[in-house]
């Protein structure tokens, strides 16, 4: 059985993909707003799936919160999504897309114990547990890139993916959905530098370059690889420690919103990555970058 990624398809996104891509199988996958507008982020998953050869179904989602908000990373990442050095993949043709919700509740029919790889907005997802909760119990485990027990990235309090649907989280948190939150204390752990782009070929070396200047041009000497850490836990599980808490987000205060604490805890549905291998993670990661022709 293959796992289902759901995504904003960000540029780091795509790497993650790449990570798994011929390592794991890939059953589908569903865009969800978030790094981009919508339509940026089909256009990014059409391009990859062109120029990496997909062959899984790539679906349509969500293009705003369950509550009807658009949060967006587009100042921090351009209108794109995917800030590059200057190459980009191809161009594809746009085609029809599936919708998400009919994608996942399909898949989930013929598959227990099922494994989603979350990258985004859950906003997909918490559609799905409104419209079939009966499906709920196939999830073994949703494995999402969000939240943070430390600082925010988009607010003092907040990381993006949870702020941008806040009730999205809460609702699957309610229904009780498990779920290993690969928060931003966990990613940042994982940082990629300027030598490590001379090996790259030129379209990822200026993707990922696009992607290492955003630290870069807050005086940092790296960036961290978000997304394809939660990638890298569902390929090398040895290299991370999980463990049990409560977690809950917050809806309630303006200035917090979108904040997830933790507390320890046994037997809960839900984990965090409480420590991992940094170096070999990194080096997994950097693997992934191939020459997409």
């Amino acid at each position: 059985m293959g796992i289902w990624i759901d995504t904003d398809m960000g540029v780091d996104d795509l790497f993650a993909v790449l990570m798994l891509d011929g390592a794991l199988p890939i059953d589908g996958m569903s865009l969800v707003f978030g790094c981009a507008e919508l339509a940026s982020v089909r256009a990014n998953a059409l391009d990859a799936a062109n120029a990496y050869g997909w062959t899984f179904p790539v679906t349509e989602g969500a293009d705003r919160a369950l509550r009807g908000g658009l949060e967006t990373a587009a100042r921090i990442l351009g209108p794109a999504g995917q800030p590059s050095r200057g190459l980009r993949l191809p161009r594809a043709v746009d085609r029809p897309l599936t919708r998400a919700l009919t994608g996942l509740m399909t898949w989930l029919e013929w598959h227990e114990q099922a494994e989603i790889l979350a990258m985004g907005p859950l906003t997909n997802l918490a559609y799905l547990a409104l419209a079939r909760p009966d499906l709920l119990p196939r999830i073994r485990r949703i494995v999402w890139m969000g939240g943070s027990v430390g600082r925010g990235n988009h607010t003092p309090y907040a990381e993006f993916n949870a702020i941008a649907d806040p009730e999205a989280l809460a609702l699957l948190l309610a229904r009780e959905v498990p779920l290993v939150m690969v928060d931003l204390e966990a990613c940042r752990k994982v940082q990629v530098t300027e030598p490590d782009l001379a090996p790259l070929p030129p379209i990822m070396h200026d993707l990922m370059g696009g992607y290492l200047d955003i630290g870069l041009s807050r005086g940092r000497p790296g960036m961290a690889l978000y997304d394809p850490v939660a990638a890298a836990l569902l390929r090398a599980p040895e290299l991370f420690t999980l463990s049990h808490v409560e977690l809950v987000t917050e809806l309630a205060d303006p200035e917090r919103r979108g904040q997830t604490r933790v507390t320890p805890a046994t037997a809960t549905p839900w984990q965090i990555v409480s420590d991992l291998d940094a170096d070999a993670v990194r080096g997994l990661c950097l693997s992934a970058l191939r020459d997409p022709s």
